[in-house]
């Protein structure tokens, strides 16, 4: 097991929701096999994206992402967080939601120890909710945190029922977030 973990790579990225202030972010330890194709389900999911949207990566101006759903683009699932770590790139971008437009900077940082128990990939920190999906991206997910702020506009009963009345911008659950990791990535 010692010999297998110190052959793993594990990359830290800092993703943050660009548009959004205060900013919305988390920071991931990630395996450097990982593609870009599960990098993005990884991003959903520490992100609390529903997904069913397209998206892509752009590194290093060469765009990557599901070649059987969106055009021009290079195969997401042949391009590993090693490789990209190998290329010299500190930084990159992902896009959720082509309607929306949710743009990421994923950042690089310093890589952090390997931790003999722990599951990978993982959640270490985080702040803030994330929009939720089909809001109107960064101007909408804006207009909509007002209406729900206030009780007496028009829209409010419509947008908490909507969103749910639980809903709070500034809550950002890392358990959660972990839940959701384990049960797309734990193997069974």
């Amino acid at each position: 097991m010692a010999k297998a973990l110190a052959a793993a790579s594990i990359v830290t990225l800092k993703i943050t929701l660009r548009d959004i202030k205060p900013p919305v972010w988390r920071r991931l330890l990630v395996p450097g096999k990982m593609t870009l194709g599960g990098l993005s389900e990884v991003i959903l999911a520490a992100m609390g994206w529903h997904g069913g949207h397209l998206h892509a990566f752009d590194i290093g101006g060469e765009q990557y992402g599901d070649v059987g759903n969106t055009e021009d683009v290079a195969n997401e699932n042949r391009l590993t967080l090693n490789a990209i770590v190998k290329s010299g790139l500190s930084r990159f971008a992902y896009t959720y939601d082509f309607g929306d437009n949710w743009d990421h900077a994923v950042t690089i940082e310093k890589p952090k120890p390997i931790v003999a128990d722990m599951f990978y990939p993982a959640c270490i920190a985080g702040k803030r909710n994330c929009p939720p999906d089909d809001c109107g991206g960064p101007g909408g997910y804006e207009e909509l945190l007002e209406i729900l702020a206030d009780p007496k506009h028009p829209e409010h009963a419509e947008k908490v029922e909507w969103i749910g009345e639980d809903f709070d911008p500034e809550i950002f659950d890392i358990d959660s977030a972990n839940a959701m990791l384990a049960a797309m990535f734990k193997p069974t």
